[in-house]
């Protein structure tokens, strides 16, 4: 009897292609339309609604669960996404490149909230729960390799393109085709390698049956539910406006109040040292949590993710030379992975009962809203007071969030998930 492949020959690649397009949807598309000459607020409000699909993912995903197997699914999306990024990449060969990638990057950005939830369906499907402990770290570290792909290594090939064939709309195009290429290697790949897990089957469960109305009640019935949502909402609000702004600041010319960094320097400062930063504080975060609980780490953390902010006050005012800028990045970025992992860590805390998963659904859906909305308005906002006064809005807006921190249920430690 044959027997089914080890994780280890799937579960990488599979949370490697779950993070490709996440990055490329949310940070890179900043990237390239800003090198491509498009305004920071037609930039900042695009780009974020690109996050809507995330938000209300949990309304199609019995859809996943209903209508064929959770592997088809997977290798359908892996190569609808492969079609989605080579019409990305053609399309910055055109006039109307802006509408035509904008349109093809939504329908990627469906496709890859859909991908997720095959994805983590799949792993539970796949996987013995002893495995599913096991490979949780795997996983999450094979997602942030991903990350650290797209924004580090494809933006510095792209800078380097840039330098080498003097033509930005070209060296994107490479650039994005070679993601596309990626996937395509990856769907064969899966077609091959993916186990057949006898679980693994449509739903037979009628419409009426699926007790959505009762995921949405018990929800919301939550002791404190409103200090919980506005948590959820305002404790990266000042992350939330900073984000697609930090990278429009670091590339802006430095006539135009920015630092004037070329896309290979901004590669590695932020999609590279940036991105390891991050990880790290990541990681950190995660060994102090299963040591201190998250009660006390808290608001420690909360600071650590909105302190930093203050630095690009100091370089949007003072112009800090290259040598300076890696650090003050480097910095910023380990302190919102620092922050972000309690915030993580308490969705999940958050999440128990019946209907866990799909309350955890929610709870990232309402995590994106407060990236996507704050992003919109963000670089209207710039464009009207300029880049230091920005930075300096943003430091006060991370109060809100802070102070949300003193009203939400915070109890019984032994619940707690496992870091």
């Amino acid at each position: 009897m044959k027997h089914p492949p080890s994780p280890w020959t799937f579960i990488p690649t599979l949370y490697f292609a779950e993070g490709i397009p996440n990055v490329l949807i949310g940070t890179v598309s900043v990237i390239f339309y800003k090198k491509l000459g498009i305004d920071n607020d037609q930039i900042t409000a695009w780009t974020s609604f690109l996050y809507l699909p995330w938000v209300i993912k949990m309304f199609w995903g019995p859809l996943v669960d209903i209508y064929s197997t959770k592997r088809t699914w997977i290798l359908v999306t892996q190569f609808a996404m492969f079609c989605c990024l080579s019409l990305v990449a053609l399309s910055l060969q055109l006039q109307n490149f802006f509408f035509i990638s904008l349109a093809a990057l939504t329908l990627g950005a469906f496709i890859s909230a859909t991908y997720d939830i095959a994805t983590d369906g799949f792993y539970m499907l796949a996987l013995n729960a002893e495995q599913q402990a096991f490979f949780v770290g795997i996983r999450s570290l094979f997602y942030r390799l991903a990350v650290l792909f797209g924004s580090g290594f494809l933006v510095v090939l792209a800078g380097r393109l840039e330098t080498s064939l003097n033509n930005i709309p070209l060296s994107w195009t490479i650039s994005i085709g070679f993601s596309a290429v990626i996937f395509i290697i990856l769907f064969i790949f899966h077609r091959l390698i993916l186990p057949l897990p006898t679980s693994d089957i449509p739903s037979q469960l009628e419409s009426g049956n699926i007790p959505f109305w009762e995921v949405i009640r018990t929800y919301f019935q939550q002791e404190k539910i409103g200090a919980i949502i506005a948590f959820i909402l305002l404790y990266r609000l000042g992350e939330a406006m900073l984000l697609k702004i930090a990278s429009l600041f670091l590339l802006e010319k430095i006539e135009k109040g920015g630092l004037g960094i070329s896309t290979e320097e901004f590669g590695w400062i932020y999609g590279t040292f940036g991105v390891l930063s991050l990880i790290i504080g990541g990681i950190l975060g995660g060994i102090l949590i299963s040591r201190y609980g998250l009660k006390k780490c808290l608001l420690p953390m909360a600071l650590a993710l909105n302190l930093p902010d203050i630095f690009y006050v100091y370089m949007a005012y003072t112009k800090p030379s290259l040598q300076l800028v890696y650090p003050l990045v480097a910095l910023e970025q380990f302190g919102y992975g620092f922050g972000f992992t309690a915030f993580s860590v308490y969705l999940m805390y958050i999440c128990r009962g019946e209907y866990k998963t799909s309350h955890y659904a929610i709870s990232t859906g309402l995590m994106a809203l407060g990236l996507m909305l704050p992003g919109a308005i963000s670089g209207a906002i710039q464009k009207a007071v300029g880049y230091p006064l920005f930075f300096v809005l943003v430091c006060f807006l991370t109060i809100p969030g802070m102070i949300s921190l003193f009203f939400i249920p915070l109890q019984a430690e032994a619940n707690l998930p496992k870091i």
